[in-house]
């Protein structure tokens, strides 16, 4: 209490992270986003730190239009599989199920999402799900704020060189929003998978 009524500067960004930095010595300190998509799944891994959390790796799992959905899926798979035993997160959140209006694109997006939790479980990380609207109002502020606001919060947040790709940028929100989370008293617990 006495450090926030101290000299604080109101622009300041790290005490938002300030209490995960003291958490309990088992916390996870290095932690996976993933935004799962067919075409193009966001990942990013953040590590705490002070007086801002690091970037540690962050980029987009493109396949290109006219391949097949076996294969998209697998190469979700092997890039996730590649970026764990990289960079050894101990945790990860992906983005929530949100409710789409045809269900072949959900179909398709369950698969995908399928294919990265089962990559991320075989590596043994403890995975918590988070609604996109929740990371938004996290992140920005404003639950249905736009992709490109998103991206600039986190460039932001993370003293990035120049804003990261919308589906990079998600996932990068995604840890982001679970290590703010992390760091203080939530009375509803995260939603683990």
């Amino acid at each position: 209490m006495q450090e926030r009524l101290g000299g604080a500067s109101p622009h300041t960004i790290s005490p938002v992270f300030a209490s995960a930095l003291r958490a309990a010595p088992g916390a996870h300190r290095i932690i996976l986003g993933v935004d799962p998509s067919l075409r193009g799944t966001g990942f990013g891994i953040i590590k705490l730190a002070k007086p801002l959390p690091e970037t540690l790796a962050h980029g987009t799992i493109s396949c290109p239009a006219g391949w097949e959905r076996s294969r998209c899926l697998a190469k979700i798979s092997q890039s996730l599989r590649e970026a764990i035993q990289k960079h050894r997160p101990t945790v990860c959140v992906i983005e929530g199920l949100f409710y789409a209006q045809n269900l072949q694109t959900a179909l398709i997006m369950g698969e995908a999402r399928g294919a990265a939790i089962a990559a991320i479980a075989e590596a043994g990380l403890e995975i918590f799900e988070i609604a996109p609207r929740k990371v938004k109002q996290a992140i920005v502020g404003y639950g249905a704020a736009q992709k490109s606001a998103v991206a600039k919060m986190v460039q932001r947040l993370l003293n990035l060189p120049k804003p990261p790709a919308p589906d990079a940028a998600d996932a990068l929100a995604l840890a982001l929003a679970h290590a703010q989370e992390n760091s203080r008293y939530n009375l509803t617990p995260l939603k683990k998978i």
